[in-house]
């Protein structure tokens, strides 16, 4: 199992165990990301592009993971998620331009696995 993958695993996990322990703070959270993502003057396509660049200029790989497949599954295109790693670099600088390398791993995998009939792992 490779790094993406097992943290795809570990999300999964931690979300069934937060559902099965009914957190409240976890349940509102998810409340907001639903309201948060859903269509409205942005689509939830350019939602989730603009969580993407903040992904990386803050270097938070499970968000670039979860943010670059939820755009991907939005319609977003390999090249419209690029731009939106380029503008994370570029917002963030040299430090974001290393961190913008596992945002590669990511697009990698979640354009490898649409080509090959599989779903982004949600």
């Amino acid at each position: 199992m490779d790094k993406i993958d097992d943290m795809r695993r570990k999300r999964k996990k931690a979300h069934k165990q937060l559902q099965d322990l009914k957190s409240p703070v976890y349940a509102a959270f998810l409340k907001m990301e639903q309201a948060t993502y859903s269509d409205g003057a942005l689509s939830k396509k350019h939602k989730e592009l603009v969580a993407v660049g903040i992904s990386v200029v803050i270097n938070c790989e499970s968000c670039m993971e979860w943010h670059i497949s939820q755009a991907a599954h939005a319609g977003a295109t390999e090249k419209e998620i690029l731009e939106a790693v380029e503008v994370g670099i570029e917002m963030g600088g040299g430090p974001a331009t290393a961190y913008a390398r596992f945002a590669l791993e990511v697009m990698e995998r979640v354009f490898q696995d649409e080509s090959a009939g599989n779903e982004a792992a949600v």
